[in-house]
């Protein structure tokens, strides 16, 4: 079971990192192969928009044809994807490659936690299990942008995809024969065509718009125009899963307040951290003039922290206390450190501004193993990889809502500061901190969440075979 775990973890890291390495890396990238200014983020984006996207298909098919195939499947594509990313030679490829990417991320990533919580049944066990787990997406998070600084420096912007070949073709190797087959209950038990089209089309056509609400407005056309067609395409996947004899998605799984009320707390939660993971970077180097590496390396406490504690003694705190109560106590210390954040100086001191909050930000070593086992808990045998698929789905939109919203709060104050006659150190500050302040908010609002929807005492998980939804 510890090499499975290993090979699950090793996938996810990939996957993570994979997220954020490529963004040090985009002055390069644009150079080498011409990429125009506008069309550059889609180096980012084309990996985002079907990641997202397919989560909850990928996380349902695994559940039918079995999560070690679709586990596989998607490494496979991921690996194969990367390889022709590295050998990209002008911009087509490389956003074709990247959608690859995204896709073969989105497969193998819906059904981690499907396998997981299927493996390792006993609760104590489980809850080491989720915080080794939880510990990888926490480094692999923290050290995407170091690494790919690191890569593109002393070799070239191509290693930061060749990378993952070698380790792509080790898990692959690994997993066949540590990750254990399962039997998926056959395309017959949910082979929702019309479903899968409406999910998968609403999915990635809101979370296209959430991106690109940074180049064209909130209120633009554009925007209201796109997210309009994708709620209404969302609306109809629940109307189309209410009434269809095989859904794709059985609505029973978001009638346990548990599972609904993870997933909503972990929208909120990541949203905010948005402005830790990337304002607080883009702080250090736009005001402050660190280099990307020095930004990195300046970070480097917190991933140790959020690691640190995820790994030794959030399953202990869990076993005793229950997943609840340790997700409030971390919702806590985040709220702390982005509280710390909103009163950061234009001349801010790394000891006494910052390192504060790299210490405080260890909560979310707390909050992420909490929620993963909240957001799982209510998973049987045939629904694993469908929870799976459903938790890393709200996940990537909490990110993507925490992009659009924060940045976009930050330039807008910016500018109004700028038009006002202050530095620009001084206007980027005083947009940074409006960032941090609706940040504090969100997570404020995720502690209530937790506190009222989670308020019932947390029951010892039966075995996964057994478990069914509230």
């Amino acid at each position: 079971m510890s090499r499975a775990l290993a090979v699950l973890s090793a996938s996810t890291l990939m996957t993570i990192l994979d997220g954020s390495i490529v963004t040090v890396a985009m002055p390069a990238i644009q150079r080498d192969l011409g990429f125009a200014p506008a069309e550059l983020s889609w180096t980012v984006n084309a990996y985002l928009i079907p990641f997202g996207g397919l989560l909850l298909l990928s996380g349902r098919l695994g559940d039918l044809v079995g999560r070690k195939v679709m586990f596989l499947a998607g490494n496979a594509v991921f690996t194969a994807a990367s390889l022709l990313a590295g050998l990209a030679t002008g911009p087509g490829m490389l956003v074709a490659a990247r959608f690859l990417q995204g896709v073969g991320s989105a497969m193998s990533s819906a059904v981690v936690l499907g396998i997981l919580v299927t493996l390792f049944t006993e609760p104590r066990e489980r809850a080491r299990a989720i915080g080794v787990f939880s510990f990888t997406g926490a480094v692999g998070a923290s050290i995407g942008q170091v690494l790919g600084g690191v890569l593109t420096d002393l070799l070239t912007w191509h290693w930061i995809f060749f990378i993952n070949v070698p380790i792509g073709l080790a898990t692959l190797a690994l997993a066949m024969g540590s990750v254990p087959a399962d039997r998926g209950i056959g395309l017959r038990a949910g082979a929702d065509v019309l479903g899968a089209a409406l999910v998968t089309a609403g999915l990635m056509l809101g979370i296209y718009t959430v991106v690109k609400i940074e180049e064209y407005g909130w209120l633009a056309g554009h925007t209201l125009g796109l997210g309009a067609v994708s709620l209404a395409l969302l609306a109809a996947f629940f109307v189309r899963q209410a009434r269809a004899a095989t859904p794709l998605m059985p609505l029973r799984i978001l009638r346990s307040r548990t599972v609904s009320g993870a997933n909503l707390v972990q929208m909120l939660t990541l949203s905010a951290m948005f402005a830790f993971q990337i304002l607080v970077a883009l702080f250090m180097q736009k005001v402050l003039g660190y280099g990307a590496l020095d930004t990195g390396l300046a970070m480097l406490p917190a991933a140790v922290a959020i690691g640190g504690i995820s790994l030794t003694v959030s399953s202990r705190l869990i076993t005793r206390f229950g997943a609840r109560a340790v997700l409030l106590a971390g919702l806590a210390l985040l709220l702390a450190a982005m509280g710390w954040l909103t009163r950061v100086p234009v001349d801010a001191s790394y000891v006494t501004d910052l390192l504060p909050v790299m210490v405080l930000i260890a909560g979310g070593g707390l909050v992420l193993p909490a929620l993963t086992t909240l957001g799982m808990s209510g998973a049987g045998a045939d629904d694993a990889g469908l929870a799976s698929g459903l938790f890393n789905t709200t996940q990537q939109i909490g990110m993507a809502l925490g992009v659009a919203v924060l940045s976009t709060l930050a330039a807008s104050r910016t500018g109004e500061l700028l038009a006002g006659g202050a530095s620009q150190a001084a206007a980027l500050t005083g947009g940074y901190r409006l960032a941090f302040a609706v940040a504090a908010g969100l997570l404020a609002t995720a502690f209530v969440v937790a506190l009222v929807v989670l308020r019932r005492p947390e029951r010892q998980a039966a075995p996964a075979e057994t478990v069914t939804v509230a």
